[in-house]
């Protein structure tokens, strides 16, 4: 265990990356190439598919709230000149045969109130419209968190044993974070922004066209710009984010493995492999945020810029007459009206391009929440079941409706005939051959034969393919050639789910959940009554410790149990099979990190939770498997010698070498 956990903290220096764990197949592209999704446009369309097909109506009601808005937003800027044009004609009205107290204001309060009305209305509709958004974003989220769990679900073992979980959990935090911030932020600015931009360019062009012309110029080089600056500072967010990602992984993989880094003083490696990967992040930090502080400042000065070039030709032009001035309008109400629809104008602009780094991010967060999903599942193409059974009057196996403790296979034909064989835990592996990748053969002709009720023990060196044997069996993986066959069954037949109901397994990593210890017990047999799991756990000899908790079997359980024993953990594992009552059982490692007192109690749980089922049974220390009825000891992935405790030693071969301790198993 030591040696494993000292090679878990091996780091590559050059790339900052595990060298023993499994990577991620996808590796930190160099700086210099694309960055970003790898389709943007097929990613943000599916995106879009879970908005579009989940909130129609909402989504109509949205846009007709953003352009209310964005009309009360222009239409402000078109009342100055409207305001202007009222005062300009007030002025006009009072003359030396007309006194001022004698002048009409009506046309100017039914301005001001059109106007206030028209405010209103848009405050009511931005208000409604973010109201809106976010139950979308919210429940867009919530659709995606339950497809990733769902396909979560359905992918076979191999998936998470190339992927690290680390790199799992951050589908559902870094990414989905991402995908909220698109959703509920970016694409509601960009559509806001673009309904203000085209609003303010219609109302532009029929003010004055000459100094439209002016703003199309700016609005070129802004485009240019934008290009250029934001492509750059997105290219190093997005750098950014795998940064942070590889230092939270090293620095949550050295909190989890102070005691082997004080035990061999790998504090300095630690601290120049922490700095390396510290350096990485704030090179990249500082380019990306280099990039993005200077660009809303040249932005904004360009805005001010165009702002003063156009109160200068307004000026010209109406100085000269040049403008086109409608009846009932002035020069002066024009170039004032322009000149706030002209920010009008240039302000979304300046919000968009603030949005693009979160764009980028986004689509690269939603594009990885996307590969999840179209990750081939586990494939199922069983149609044997596992069905309660009983015997009628003449000895026949046959299904019943409720629970008798004697199960059976419904094996349907292709004549339309069925049979039930009752399960009885007959395993037999044929001339197995097997490889996790094709360039590397892990088994070559494995042939073991199980009877009911037999205690086979697997021994041999790490490495050596003993655990491999028990996921071929579960099926976490398919054999590459040979048979595999349960009660006379071949197991490509049986339905995985009844497959691994008629599995009970015990390892050595015991993954407890959080909830009460009766929870966890009840997990191999959810509709268990209390009775059943008390009986279990005295099986298990688990039950004298939990009376002694304070809350007993209701004590609830965090951390992955982490505050009970390691023992105590096993006994919990074993009265969960236990509970499951499965005819097989797996025992890989059960009692290998334990001490001498508890793998006293834990043997004599297995050994009654071994009694009338079909075991398998891997072990490290001889003593525990000397009374298995075949032992078969690996090498290399072949068996290399088979038979009971009492032949092997009788044989004088690499058995007997181990169990005299001539030789090592590590």
């Amino acid at each position: 265990m030591a040696k494993q956990k000292e090679q878990a903290l091996e780091f590559d220096f050059e790339n900052g990356e595990k060298t023993e764990k499994k990577k991620s197949k996808k590796p930190m592209p160099p700086m210099g190439k694309k960055h970003g999704p790898k389709n943007a446009g097929k990613t943000l369309s599916r995106l879009l598919g879970y908005v579009f097909k989940g909130y129609p109506i909402r989504l109509i009601l949205i846009f007709i709230c953003l352009f209310l808005s964005s009309y009360a937003t222009v239409q402000s800027s078109k009342f100055i000149e409207t305001l202007i044009n009222g005062i300009d004609s007030l002025k006009n009205q009072v003359t030396p045969e007309f006194s001022a107290t004698m002048v009409d204001f009506t046309p100017l309060k039914l301005d001001l109130i059109r106007i206030i009305i028209i405010f209103v209305i848009g405050i009511i509709s931005a208000f409604l419209s973010n109201y809106l958004l976010v139950g979308v974003a919210q429940g867009v989220l919530k659709k995606v968190r339950e497809d990733m769990f769902f396909k979560m679900q359905a992918l076979p073992i191999k998936y998470f044993d190339t992927n690290s979980f680390g790199d799992i959990m951050s589908h559902y935090t870094n990414d989905t974070d991402a995908i909220e911030q698109l959703i509920g932020q970016s694409i509601p600015n960009v559509c806001s922004s673009l309904v203000t931009v085209i609003l303010s360019f219609v109302a532009m062009i029929t003010t004055s066209w000459q100094m439209t012309i002016v703003v199309i110029v700016s609005l070129v080089l802004m485009l240019m710009l934008i290009k250029n600056l934001g492509g750059k500072s997105a290219k190093y967010f997005i750098a950014q984010q795998r940064s942070v990602g590889k230092l939270n992984g090293f620095i949550e993989e050295m909190s989890n493995g102070q005691k082997v880094i004080k035990v061999f003083n790998h504090e300095p490696q630690a601290k120049e492999q922490f700095d390396k990967l510290n350096e990485e992040l704030c090179s990249n930090m500082t380019n990306a945020h280099t990039y993005a502080n200077i660009f809303m400042p040249i932005m904004a000065n360009l805005n001010y810029l165009q702002y003063v070039v156009l109160a200068v030709v307004g000026g010209i032009l109406a100085l000269n007459n040049w403008l086109i001035v409608p009846a009932g309008s002035t020069a002066l109400g024009i170039v004032a009206s322009f000149l706030l629809l002209s920010r009008n104008f240039s302000r979304p602009i300046n919000m968009v391009s603030q949005q693009i780094n979160n764009i980028v991010m986004a689509l690269a967060g939603a594009e990885r929440v996307f590969e999840l999903m179209d990750e081939a599942p586990e494939t199922d193409d069983g149609y044997v079941t596992l069905v309660n059974a009983q015997f009628d009057q003449n000895g026949e196996i046959v299904p019943c409706d409720r629970e008798t403790g004697i199960w059976a296979w419904r094996h349907p034909h292709g004549d339309g005939s069925l049979t039930y064989t009752q399960l009885k835990g007959h395993i037999v592996l044929e001339e197995v051959d097997f490889a996790y990748r094709e360039d590397k053969q892990v088994l070559f002709d494995i042939s073991v034969y199980a009877q009911p009720g037999q205690q086979v023990a697997l021994v041999g060196a790490t490495g050596a393919g003993k655990t491999t044997i028990t996921n071929l069996i579960n099926r976490f993986y398919d054999i590459a050639d040979g048979k595999v066959r349960y009660d006379g069954i071949n197991i490509n037949k049986i339905k995985k789910d009844d497959l691994r109901r008629s599995l009970g397994i015990v390892l050595q990593d015991v993954n407890l959940f959080t909830g009460t210890i009766k929870e966890n017990i009840r997990y191999g047999k959810p509709n268990a009554s209390d009775q059943e799991v008390i009986d279990a756990a005295k099986l298990a000899n688990a039950h004298d410790f939990i009376t002694r908790l304070p809350e007993g079997y209701d004590t609830m359980l965090t951390g992955d149990g982490a505050n009970l024993s390691q023992g105590q953990r096993q006994l919990l594992s074993i009265a969960r099979a236990a509970i499951a009552n499965a005819p097989v059982m797996i025992l890989d490692e059960a009692t290998s990190s334990i001490d001498t007192r508890t793998e006293l109690l834990v043997q004599r749980g297995m050994q009654r939770l071994m009694e009338g089922r079909t075991v398998f049974v891997i072990a490290h220390r001889l003593s525990t498997v000397k009374n298995a009825d075949v032992i078969m000891v690996m090498e290399n992935g072949r068996i290399i010698e088979r038979g009971n405790h009492t032949e092997l030693i009788a044989k004088g071969g690499k058995y007997y070498q181990l169990y005299t301790g001539a030789f090592e198993l590590e």
